[in-house]
């Protein structure tokens, strides 16, 4: 009796195996064009989260990271007191506000512009033309930047500007901000447009049938439409408010716009590689990833309490 029931036990875990096997050999290219995206997750961003517990450990670089003795939150304690951090923490707020109040639309309007083009040709050159910044790194991007906006070469001295906005503190969030729509709004099209192209035509019909306008089309079917898709962006967009673009401000900022430019990316670069402080470095880290995942997780809820789509 108790073999029969053994043997009835298994049985729903060897279909269950059977039929992991059909699926996996009858996927098995799909699975294996997904691997490098695996893999690269996998080494790049999973597997360096064990460095995690130096912020929690006085760590010693000739002991390594297991070996190195517990500190418990003490890291956290010196972080939470430096003058540096809470500016850096402030700085990167406002800047990620800015870019999210006036970069998160760009791609959007933009997207909504394309939409309206008649002409396939000419829509494909301006989008080859937006897409093009992304293209570029900062450190191109930066060294046009510097010589466009120098006030001895470049177009402010037309002006007779003195001062480069690069230097001046009360300019370079400004800066920052445009600077970065600039480069990734025609890139942020793609997803919008994407969205757009699955649009029913028969709603657009019905709706000129009403006598809808070019304005009232916009606004009560192609916005409708996307409005998911807006909102999923806006989630993952809200995750990263922590984090204002390191590679942009690394490259821009300056010893005379420190109190306005240096973020907690900046700030824990500094920290760890320049003064050698690891452990504080990644405290650091740790907080703003944890604030992020917490931002990410409220979002998420806010959305689905007021009746729109969520991540999950």
């Amino acid at each position: 009796m108790n073999h029969e029931t053994a043997l009835h036990r298994r049985a729903p875990y060897a279909a269950r195996k059977s039929r992991m096997i059909r699926l996996l050999n009858k996927y098995k290219y799909y699975y294996l064009l997904m691997l490098p995206g695996l893999l690269y997750f996998l080494i790049f961003k999973y597997i360096p989260m064990g460095g995690i517990l130096i912020a929690f450990k006085d760590y010693k670089l000739a002991k390594g990271i297991f070996d190195s003795p517990w500190s418990g939150f003490k890291w956290f304690e010196i972080l939470f007191q430096t003058e540096d951090f809470w500016l850096a923490l402030r700085n990167t707020v406002i800047i990620s506000f800015y870019k999210l109040i006036f970069g998160f639309p760009a791609p959007i309007a933009l997207a909504l512009l394309l939409n309206e083009v008649m002409s396939s040709a000419f829509k494909r050159i301006i989008q080859t033309i937006v897409y093009f910044p992304h293209f570029l790194s900062w450190v191109v991007l930066g060294g046009m930047m510097f010589t466009l906006l120098s006030p001895t070469t470049g177009i402010l001295s037309l002006f007779g500007v003195s001062n480069s906005p690069v230097m001046q503190p009360e300019h370079f969030r400004s800066l920052l901000v445009w600077s970065n729509i600039w480069k990734e709004t025609g890139w942020g099209t793609i997803i919008y447009l994407a969205a757009m192209a699955g649009i029913n035509p028969e709603l657009y019909e019905a709706a000129r049938m009403d006598g809808a306008n070019r304005l009232q089309l916009v606004r009560y079917v192609t916005l409708p439409s996307i409005a998911s898709t807006i909102v999923i962006l806006l989630i993952l967009r809200t995750g990263h408010i922590l984090s204002a673009g390191f590679d942009q401000v690394f490259i821009l900022y300056n010893p005379l716009v420190y109190s306005v430019a240096d973020i907690l990316d900046t700030y824990v670069y500094r920290v760890g590689l320049t003064m050698g402080r690891y452990p504080l470095a990644a405290a650091a880290g740790l907080f703003q990833s944890a604030v992020g995942l917490l931002l990410l997780l409220f979002s998420n809820m806010l959305s689905k309490r007021l009746g729109g789509s969520g991540l999950w």
